[in-house]
């Protein structure tokens, strides 16, 4: 008979040094421990190494696991601590990111973003690998609220503790003992930290509809998506600002710049993104539950197309009402997307 031997087993022989039974008793749970590493750090690149991290030293303390928890709580454990050790550093060693040089000069921005400079999209086809497994009966988020772009920009903005908490228990649905012995706190430290998390990301994420927005890759969202790429190939400026919600916004992580509104999204389009003589091409994929694309640049003394970035859509009802683009290049491989095509 195929399958994997009982846990027990595998965990028997891991502890003798049997590096296949640890690869298998830990398989399972490998990509929620990335996304759960994604959602503290915002980085998915960051969320890799630490993932490593976690695996090496569950690896070289399997022989100390006292099995008072269970092998994925032990696991979120380690995953948890690295990430907040990982923070701590990151405080003192800012990200650093290419130059961006816009072949234009950039509109004055009507908002300068509070979010993170180092926020990154993560690709849907690593979420479809999480194994379907329910969050505990305490979370107050679904997987897709809780990996929106909104929701990780939002929880970037908190305190790192707080942050560890606020995952763990809303995200999670791990019981307050259980968030307590992961991150060594007593359960009233985790309580008051939760409470604080919590009215800080009303603040962050207030008037938003989580449920307003189309369900994915349905007719409703195909309809927009299909729409929108039209008008952007084609140059289509007012067809673009005519898909928008009245309120919203445009910006390119990592610059702090951000439109707000239907005249500051069209004045940057007609004069940067699709101002005369540029022409994209977009491969849709999907980043945080959300539609995206892969971005090109037409190139009309030659047949290749230059990337430029990812670009994600955030949708209320039937309109637009966030455009991201990431201007770094380096993403791009992250989703299986090549660095230029061929048209």
């Amino acid at each position: 008979m195929g399958g994997d031997p009982p846990a027990g087993e595998l965990l028997a022989l891991a502890r003798s040094g049997d590096g296949e039974a640890f690869r298998r008793l830990v398989e399972p749970y490998r990509r929620e421990l990335q996304v759960h590493c994604y959602r503290i750090l915002g980085s998915v690149q960051d969320a890799e190494d630490l993932l490593q991290d976690t695996l090496l030293a569950a690896w070289r303390g399997i022989g100390g696991y006292e099995e008072r928890a269970s092998i994925r709580t032990w696991l979120y454990r380690i995953a948890t601590n690295h990430c907040l050790n990982a923070l701590r550093s990151a405080s003192r060693r800012p990200h650093e990111y290419p130059a961006y040089r816009p072949e234009v000069p950039l509109p004055e921005p009507s908002h300068q973003r509070a979010e993170p400079s180092w926020l990154e999209p993560y690709p849907d086809m690593l979420l479809e690998q999480i194994a379907d497994r329910e969050p505990g009966p305490e979370a107050r988020y679904e997987l897709r609220e809780s990996v929106s772009l909104a929701f990780l920009a939002a929880l970037q903005q908190l305190p790192a503790k707080q942050r560890a908490v606020l995952v763990l228990r809303d995200v999670l649905g791990f019981r307050a003992a259980e968030a307590a012995g992961i991150l060594e706190l007593t359960e009233d430290a985790v309580n008051a930290a939760l409470r604080r998390a919590r009215a800080t990301l009303a603040g962050e994420l207030s008037g938003r509809d989580w449920k307003s927005a189309p369900l994915p890759d349905s007719p409703q969202e195909r309809r927009v998506v299909e729409d929108f790429a039209r008008a952007f190939e084609a140059g289509d400026v007012e067809a673009v600002v005519a898909m928008l919600a009245a309120d919203a916004s445009l910006s390119m992580p990592p610059l702090p710049l951000e439109y707000r509104g239907l005249d500051a999204i069209g004045n940057f389009l007609a004069t940067v993104a699709l101002r005369s003589g540029v022409r994209h091409v977009l491969v849709p994929t999907r980043a945080n539950g959300q539609p995206a694309f892969g971005c090109y640049l037409r190139d009309p003394r030659t047949p290749i197309l230059h990337a430029h970035g990812v670009l994600v859509l955030t949708l209320t009802g039937s309109r637009i009402s966030g455009i991201t683009r990431f201007v770094d290049n380096s993403l791009l491989p992250i989703f299986g997307l090549p660095r230029s095509l061929r048209h």
